[in-house]
């Protein structure tokens, strides 16, 4: 019953952000739920998928031993090599260095993805996706495309298969794409979010697979709640985006671009936590409250423990919980799951711990907000001014959505 009822709160407060609550068009939102729903109990209630989602483990292993060889070889026992000396038992965990053991796997996805695209089979993925949703849910073959890709793709990577056809995109249809990248991951950091979590829930490559596919739904019925679409849709079809010469080339583009990605991440999280070491310090000046000092965490617990409660959490793991989704929304989900990652046994139960894997599995927080801007405005500046107004909505609407996908989560599993 509290999932029901987070389901239809989180639904109505879509309504309420909506720009035009008289012009509400419950036919695709309802159909987007179906949708919804129908992947969720497919993914994770038939016993043949849900194994060969739990194939994934054995996979994103492989991956990661295989980039090991490499970081190995360039960095030695920094990037996860034999240590040549001694150690204190006491600081053997110290010899995890986040950015050249864990981070280096982007690289390699990265340059993974260019080969898919270049052997032709990822537009085919993409292109079954988009035929599913535009018969499904009625909406236009470009924003069918973008939508499909984002269940792989990143935030500027999707919208790149439809650049020419965005020029003509209705507010509701750019909105739409904005949101799916908000509430979805892509394959690139999935890995890597995978390798954070391994010692926190079970076999976490399959959940996280599972929510980029359910919440692209999701996102859709959330979009349309806060921008109602009309009439009016954008015809397409999927552009390829990348031209190689060779399978070479193609490994080659994506060791740069992952290279790009695995820079700005490390760049993101140094001034990250170091802004919340500052904002925690100023805090820290305040009195104390309830015998502790007030931090960020604590802040966005409070305030997000309903929103965790809704979700079908416990109330007295909701403030823990809370706290996640305030990291992840305020700093980025990196730092939200490698905070669920370090949180002491006991603090959450298994079964909230995949809740909010769910939840936090987005790339809906402000700082994504300027990479959106930056790349969708680069490619249609004509619409720069629309998509910098729809910006901080769509935070909302990614997290909405992401909330409604770990809702359901919490009910089927």
């Amino acid at each position: 019953m509290q999932g029901i009822i987070g389901i239809i709160t989180f639904l109505g407060v879509a309504w309420l952000l909506s720009e035009n609550r008289s012009k509400t068009e419950l036919r695709p939102v309802l159909s987007a739920l179906a949708l919804q729903i129908l992947l969720a109990v497919i993914l994770m209630k038939f016993d043949l998928v849900r194994d060969g989602f739990g194939n994934l483990s054995t996979a994103i292993t492989t991956l990661k031993t295989a980039t090991q060889q490499g970081t190995q070889f360039v960095f030695g026992y920094v990037g996860g090599g034999e240590i040549p000396f001694a150690m204190n038992p006491d600081s053997a965990q110290n010899t995890f260095i986040f950015a050249l053991q864990a981070l280096p796997m982007i690289m390699v996805v990265s340059a993974l993805s260019m080969l898919l695209f270049y052997w032709r089979i990822m537009p085919i993925i993409v292109n079954g996706a988009s035929w599913i949703l535009q018969r499904t849910m009625n909406i236009g073959g470009a924003l069918g495309v973008a939508a499909g890709a984002k269940v792989l793709l990143g935030n500027i990577d999707a919208p790149l298969l439809i650049r020419p056809y965005l020029k003509n995109f209705t507010r509701s249809e750019m909105f739409a794409v904005m949101t799916c990248g908000m509430a979805t991951t892509s394959a690139t950091v999935m890995a890597l979010y995978s390798y954070i979590l391994k010692d926190t829930i079970a076999n976490p490559i399959a959940h996280i697979l599972m929510c980029s596919i359910i919440s692209v739904p999701a996102a859709l019925a959330v979009s349309r709640l806060m921008v109602p679409q009309g009439s009016t849709q954008t015809e397409g079809h999927l552009v390829m985006p990348y031209k190689f010469t060779g399978w070479m080339d193609a490994v080659s583009k994506g060791t740069s671009d992952g290279l790009n990605i695995f820079l700005n991440i490390t760049a993101m999280l140094i001034v990250a936590l170091a802004l919340v070491y500052l904002a925690n310090a100023l805090l820290g000046l305040l009195p104390n409250v309830d015998g502790s000092p007030i931090s960020l965490q604590r802040i966005f617990g409070y305030f997000f423990a309903p929103v965790t409660w809704l979700m079908g959490i416990p109330w007295h793991e909701s403030a823990a919980a809370g706290a996640l989704l305030g990291t992840k929304t305020v700093v980025n989900e990196v730092v939200a799951f490698s905070d669920l990652a370090a949180l002491p046994k006991g603090t959450l139960s298994d079964h909230t711990s995949t809740i909010m894997t769910y939840a936090l599995c987005g790339f809906a927080n402000f700082s994504a907000i300027g990479i959106v801007i930056g790349g969708l405005g680069a490619m249609v500046p004509e619409r720069r001014d629309m998509i910098v107004s729809l910006g901080l909505k769509s935070v909302a609407s990614g997290t909405i959505a992401t909330c409604l996908s770990a809702t359901l989560a919490g009910l089927l599993l």
